[in-house]
């Protein structure tokens, strides 16, 4: 089955002050079903300036948590998106600079 990836993303100054949140796509993927509870492997999320972006630096893996499950009936063809766990990257500590 084909799942679409997102993760809420809340950007937090030093003070952790709310800067933004933003919806983040890690893009679609075909999978077995999955459910709510299930872990994904993937790169830790970083910051570039204010964009959430992927670290991909060496050992810099995450697991996260399958938290919701949506299945969109309204669009044709159906879209399911797995939310998995929300995080909070600070500015200044979780910047990853220019490194590809």
């Amino acid at each position: 089955m084909r799942y679409q990836f997102c993760q809420y993303v809340t950007i937090v100054d030093m003070n952790e002050e709310i800067l933004s949140e933003v919806l983040f796509d890690h893009g679609d993927f075909d999978s077995n079903a999955l459910t709510i509870g299930s872990s994904v492997v993937i790169y830790q999320l970083g910051l570039k300036q204010f964009d959430v972006v992927y670290d991909k630096r060496e050992g810099k893996t995450a697991r996260n948590k399958v938290v919701d499950i949506e299945l969109d009936l309204i669009k044709k063809p159906s879209v399911t998106r797995v939310f998995l766990e929300p995080v909070r990257l600070i500015v200044g500590q979780h910047d990853i600079g220019e490194v590809e």
